[in-house]
């Protein structure tokens, strides 16, 4: 048997401001709020820097059938840990952190699965606006808010879960001056953190924090999901040999930007990048596009007909980063017969079905769906902090506009704008 020791941190109800949706289609309000003391298990995080994803605007939309007002949106936050609830050992007050919507408990069937990055630990009560006691940390005048995908990074002050409880069975408090021991068999885990990984101090956490959605969602759906492989071009055309590098992205927003970055770091031969806004084109190449086609430059014909003319036949790989369920499609019907992967990264809207002839995966394409990269937070993310570190990522040149909390809405304006790649809200 080992002895480990824990010192419960006590903390107060913090007062601070946030960016509260009080309902649907409506513009935020900059509020005083109360965040109350993490409970066992809980950490509460002091957001220094927060992105402004799609996914708030969709939810703050009213299209979101799981949204629920008022609410503190926001899911793609860095910061630094405030205080930390009873049996929490894996991270501490003062470390610089990113909390995590998509949970890694390691306990849950998904995590024990080695098959999938979902877990199922918090899902039930996360996906309502809850604490995994049933309850919120946030209130405002007297009245409850809720938790947005266990993040809620547009408030100063934040509460995420870390842990999930040390078995009864196994406890054996013993009280002396504040401490609390629990004695275990050695083999047996403590607690395991869930929805918070710790990162290296030294990134750049306007940056890093970006990490926590976007940037990941696309550059690991590309390494991870996918898994596109290095291939030639010449190859397929000339010796008809097979080349497995030939990659479409259809948006090229920040996820279409990311996926581009990891198809060029495991050196796909050709990249297609495709959106409708030609001010898109400098920053693609940029991010490792090789061609841009731009839709409306082809009326007449299907794109997905233009790219199988472009690539002999069709892609190896496509990603639709749009969520719109006929762009869908025609990722899938540009793929290559036989053997092309197309991933759906891009949300569509609740109630929204997606078609294709079934002949299209009898002859041996596949369609995949994406959730966060297929990373698992807890055990990656801090690696891809550190590639960024190391110029294996570019995040800063995807951040185009920064603002304070108190201009949010401009950056919910700005996503719109058709030149907005990431809006950064600082709250320092």
């Amino acid at each position: 048997m080992r002895c480990i020791t824990l010192t419960p941190v006590i903390s107060q109800t913090i007062k601070c401001r946030a960016a509260v949706a009080w309902e649907a289609a409506k513009p935020l309000t900059i509020e005083d709020i109360e965040v109350a003391p993490p409970q066992a298990h809980e950490v509460r995080i002091k957001i220094l820097y927060t992105g402004v994803c799609h996914t708030d605007y969709y939810t703050l939309s009213g299209k979101d059938s799981e949204g629920v007002f008022p609410v503190i949106f926001g899911h793609e936050g860095g910061g630094v840990v405030e205080s930390v609830g009873e049996h929490v050992t894996n991270v501490a007050p003062g470390d610089h952190v990113i909390p995590l919507y998509t949970a890694e408990c390691r306990e849950c069937k998904f995590c024990k699965s080695g098959k999938t990055n979902l877990c199922g630990k918090v899902r039930a009560t996360q996906g309502r606006g809850l604490m995994p006691d049933e309850t919120s940390r946030f209130t405002c005048k007297g009245q409850q808010l809720f938790h947005y995908m266990g993040c809620s990074t547009f408030s100063e002050y934040t509460g995420t879960y870390s842990s999930f409880p040390v078995p009864k069975d196994l406890v054996r408090p013993v009280l002396n001056d504040c401490i609390i021991s629990f004695s275990l068999p050695v083999k047996s885990p403590v607690v395991a953190d869930v929805s918070v990984v710790k990162i290296n101090p030294k990134a750049k956490l306007d940056s890093a924090a970006l990490l926590g959605c976007g940037i990941t969602t696309g550059f690991g759906a590309a390494t991870r999901t996918a898994k596109v492989e290095e291939g030639s071009t010449v190859g397929r055309r000339e010796c008809g040999c097979v080349g497995f590098g030939l990659v479409a992205i259809f948006g090229m927003g920040g996820v279409g930007l990311s996926v581009a970055q990891g198809a060029r770091l495991n050196k796909a031969s050709r990249i297609i990048a495709i959106d409708t806004n030609p001010k898109k084109e400098k920053l693609s190449r940029e991010m490792g596009a090789t061609d841009f086609v731009n839709p409306l430059d082809h009326s007449n014909t299907p794109i997905q007909q233009v790219l199988i003319d472009m690539t002999d036949g069709g892609l190896d790989y496509t990603f639709d980063c749009t969520g719109n369920v006929q762009v869908m499609r025609a990722a899938l019907e540009a793929c290559h017969k036989g053997w092309g992967q197309s991933i759906i990264i891009g949300v569509a809207a609740a109630g929204q079905e997606i078609s294709t002839r079934p002949f299209q995966l009898v002859t041996g394409r596949v369609w995949k769906g994406s959730a966060f990269g297929g990373v698992k937070g807890r055990t990656e993310l801090p690696g891809l902090v550190e590639d960024y570190m190391e110029g294996k990522i570019k995040i800063d040149e995807l951040i185009t506009h920064r603002f304070n909390l108190d201009d949010i809405n401009l950056a919910f304006d700005a996503m719109h704008g058709g030149d907005c790649i990431r809006s950064v809200i600082s709250f320092q």
